[in-house]
């Protein structure tokens, strides 16, 4: 094995079209046109998966906060957005003009909730390039609302030395006596930055497999080494999947990460050869 430990280069180009990065007005009436589609193959390409058929099962879960609209007298209402984008649509949506298009529902008058419900998802379906499931919470829903932690062997608390925050596949090893391992692995460390912006995006992490026991200290170094890459939370976890599947050989892979909500949205990637994705269960964090 090479003992070269630098990080990889990856290099990563967002379509110059986006909301993002720019100075933009705020709507405050609907408007679909402020939606944006980014190409999901931007990032699978440097991944090699831009073939017929992904290695992986998913879905893209969203949670809106910050949802509201007018009756048709012109009272305010309100909503939780829970929306589940897909893994196989052309595009994943970008978060900025999501908010965008979301804040202008706020002076828009529906006759129903359900009529709102039904305008995101026809627009959100068509942003995607795929139908995309929406739901609403309401008001008198919310105290069902569970918050649940990941669970599992938390990495965090192990005494790493670590200096390299780009992606290094090089930390990703296994034991060699160990087979038939079942582990689950947490972590509240991985943070990379907007692909555009560099703002911070932060991420709790939950990682299921079953095979060759792979080495802790390695992984919680490798998921931190992600601390000054530049790459969408949806790139993130799937480079993250393909990784931990390349170096490590697992039989069964599930990467989930819950990330920390920015303008009133949060979005949760899970990806996995073997299971269904999870319930969405508000973290501590979120």
């Amino acid at each position: 094995m090479s003992t070269d430990n630098s990080p990889q280069k990856i290099t990563i180009s967002a379509p110059d079209d986006l909301s993002l990065g720019k100075q933009v007005d705020y709507e405050f009436e609907y408007n679909p046109d402020l939606l944006q589609g980014v190409p999901r193959s931007l990032s699978r390409d440097t991944l090699n998966l831009s073939g017929s058929g992904l290695p992986f099962e998913g879905i893209d879960t969203w949670t809106g906060y910050e949802l509201s609209w007018l009756n048709l007298k012109g009272k305010p209402n309100v909503a939780i957005l829970e929306c589940h984008v897909p893994i196989t649509s052309k595009n994943l949506i970008e978060s900025k003009s999501f908010k965008l298009y979301l804040n202008s529902f706020n002076q828009t008058k529906f006759a129903s909730a359900e009529d709102v419900r039904q305008v995101l998802q026809a627009d959100l379906s068509a942003c995607a390039g795929e139908p995309v499931e929406v739901k609403l919470i309401l008001p008198e829903q919310f105290s069902s609302l569970q918050f649940q932690e990941f669970n599992g062997t938390l990495l965090d608390s192990l005494d790493v030395e670590i200096d390299q925050y780009s992606p290094n596949t090089q930390y990703l090893t296994v034991a060699k006596n160990e087979t038939g391992v079942q582990e689950t692995l947490v972590s509240h460390l991985l943070k990379s930055n907007c692909l555009i912006t560099s703002q911070p995006d932060w991420a709790s992490i939950q990682i299921r497999y079953e095979g060759k026991a792979i080495e802790h200290e390695g992984l919680l170094k490798y998921l931190i080494s992600f601390r000054q890459h530049n790459e969408f939370h949806e790139q993130c976890v799937e480079r993250i999947y393909n990784d931990i599947m390349q170096h490590c050989q697992p039989d069964k892979l599930t990467v989930c990460a819950r990330y920390t909500r920015r303008g009133g949205l949060d979005i949760n990637p899970f990806r996995s050869n073997y299971e269904a994705p999870y319930a969405n269960h508000r973290q501590a964090r979120q």
